[in-house]
């Protein structure tokens, strides 16, 4: 899915310069490493037990979560995928800031 995400950015991917995550298993992988070694992006895993390592992510994640996660059942990852890039683009273009 991340993979995914990456390529449906418009614009030269080599222009983002850090990925931030929580420092979870599913974020910690080859397959990451490598999408982010090919174009040179920094990366960025937050400390275990550190609640203020990245405050802005972390209360970005926290409000995913309370919105969409933890509202809806996903049976399937496409569905996921379809919700949460709607969700997405609410947030970038309709939700009052």
């Amino acid at each position: 899915m991340v993979s995914r995400a990456f390529a449906m950015r418009e614009g030269n991917l080599s222009q983002i310069q850090l990925f931030h995550t929580d420092c979870g298993s599913e974020f910690k992988n080859h397959k990451i490493n490598q999408l982010l070694g090919t174009f040179g992006i920094g990366r960025s895993l937050s400390k275990k037990g550190c609640p203020y390592d990245n405050t802005v992510a972390k209360a970005t994640y926290t409000v995913i979560k309370t919105e969409l996660i933890y509202r809806m059942e996903f049976r399937k990852l496409r569905q996921l995928e379809l919700q949460f890039y709607d969700y997405v683009n609410w947030i970038n273009n309709h939700r009052v800031h």
